[in-house]
């Protein structure tokens, strides 16, 4: 099954909600983990919110094209929220790199 981008689907839903949440947190982990402190979590809350509205929406392009796809190939519906989970782990796992970069060169 190839899904239209954008369409609406369940990993999409899986695949938003994922990477919003992942997103807000996925630039303060780097110096969470750098400084050994869960406060730095939250240093840069404005931050995160940028990165969470930018997370979201391509957690549902992404979670919404791989869902759809897992689920037809496994004939499971949980195969299909594993491909959203995949799919909002994207976006985040990208702004998390880049937050470890930004820690490390500056």
């Amino acid at each position: 099954m190839k899904p239209g981008l954008g369409e609406a689907n369940l990993g999409a839903l899986v695949g938003a909600a994922v990477g919003a949440t992942g997103g807000l947190f996925a630039v303060g982990t780097a110096p969470a983990i750098m400084a050994r402190s869960l406060v730095s979590l939250f240093e840069h809350p404005m931050l995160g919110m940028v990165c969470m509205f930018i997370s979201g929406p391509i957690g549902w392009l992404v979670g919404g094209q791989l869902g759809p796809r897992f689920g037809g190939r496994f004939d499971t519906q949980r195969a299909e929220i594993t491909g959203g989970v995949l799919g909002g782990l994207v976006p985040v796992a990208l702004i998390a790199l880049w937050g470890w970069w930004y820690i490390e060169t500056h």
